[in-house]
């Protein structure tokens, strides 16, 4: 009986075996298609082009619907440091030029899906956090807040940065 039940058994695997064989080497059917996925090209954006150049770095770039931002410090058009020892002020400033970039894209702050703020002083930012409410009024992003010990320029109290998908 066990020469039996092996023997069936390993009749049903080699018949199966030779199913799947032929199963995986048999051509598409006609009504498949092949999906050809066109790699998209990304699209950078300089807010400050001289200054971007200068420090080596694109403030934004898109690849499809997604858009990464870099860190938006509170900057004048040559790069100096604007609103020095104005915590609230730099904040302001910031989401100032964050909109500038999200607007190039025909986006707006309801397109952010994740929002990272780094900042030398972390409780003033908890004290001046809920100036974010202005900004995200139909819902909150995801992200981290980092309490550092400097950003590129002693003068940068915060630095904001922002990953978007823009909805089509």
């Amino acid at each position: 009986m066990d020469k039996l039940f092996y023997n069936t058994t390993t009749f049903i695997l080699i018949v199966l075996s030779a199913f799947l064989v032929q199963s995986c080497n048999q051509a598409p059917k006609a009504e498949e298609k092949e999906i050809i996925v066109e790699q998209e090209k990304p699209e950078y954006f300089l807010l400050r082009p001289e200054t971007e150049k200068s420090y080596g770095y694109s403030h934004a770039v898109k690849i499809g619907n997604d858009i990464k931002i870099s860190g938006a410090v509170s900057m004048d058009d040559t790069g100096n440091p604007t609103a020095v020892g104005d915590f609230e002020q730099q904040m302001k400033n910031c989401y100032s030029d964050l909109e500038k970039i999200l607007t190039h894209y025909g986006c707006t702050f309801d397109d952010v899906v994740v929002e990272n703020i780094f900042t030398t002083n972390m409780p003033l930012f908890l004290e001046l956090a809920a100036y974010r409410s202005t900004i995200y009024t139909k819902h909150f992003p995801t992200g981290s807040w980092l309490g550092v010990k400097e950003l590129a320029l002693p003068e940068f109290m915060i630095e904001i940065e922002l990953e978007v998908h823009k909805s089509e």
